[in-house]
């Protein structure tokens, strides 16, 4: 579990991203936002992200912490060109905050608080401990666009059902992880379970 669980994890991420663009990649490459700009260069800056990050566990679980270190520079340029990406687009697409459904209000709270996890992991980066859990949790919190298009492209009726069942599951994952490893639930991971609900309720609520 200790040497498994993150390498696992990212390598489920990136499949979940591959799926929920699979339109874009192979079956409908000929729609609208293949052609602009904003939502390339975005979807690109994306997937480079969880591709760093089952290449960042890897070197992890492989010991090699010399080329994790180096892969940690260019996770962070990702990193800020995903935050920078994802403000352009809300800011293009969305007009006022009233404009928009309560889970693009979600959105809007978990990019900021990827983009502060990702802060937080860089500046804890020799506590590993500390460090593995703020970049999962970012990752974490930036996937309801992703779960959303899966249940799309794998035609999934119950997306609210699919969603709640599969992103609840990797937070849980996250507390079963601690618990076999730690013999308790970290403090930043169950913070970062209760700031996911905060975050829903103040979506749905304003």
């Amino acid at each position: 579990m200790r040497k498994y669980y993150f390498q696992t994890a990212s390598i489920f991420l990136l499949i979940l991203s591959v799926i929920a663009f699979s339109d874009n990649l192979i079956t409908d490459v000929g729609q609208k936002s293949n052609s602009d700009p904003k939502f390339i260069i975005h979807g690109l800056l994306m997937f480079a992200w969880f591709i760093i990050f089952v290449v960042q566990t890897n070197f992890i679980r492989k010991g090699n912490y010399k080329a994790h270190m180096k892969w940690g520079i260019a996770g962070m340029l990702v990193a800020i060109g995903v935050f920078l990406s994802t403000v352009v687009v809300f800011i293009t697409a969305f007009k006022g905050w009233a404009a928009m459904p309560f889970f693009v209000k979600a959105n809007r709270f978990f990019m900021l608080s990827f983009a502060v996890l990702v802060l937080l992991g860089y500046l804890n980066r020799q506590n590993g401990t500390k460090h593995k859990r703020f970049i999962y949790l970012a990752s974490l919190l930036i996937l309801e666009p992703i779960l959303s298009r899966v249940t799309g492209n794998l035609n999934i009726d119950n997306l609210e059902v699919f969603i709640v069942i599969v992103w609840n599951g990797l937070f849980i994952s996250l507390f079963v992880y601690d618990w076999l490893t730690l013999k308790k639930i970290h403090k930043i991971s169950w913070m970062g379970f209760v700031w996911f609900y905060i975050v829903w309720a103040i979506s749905v609520l304003t």
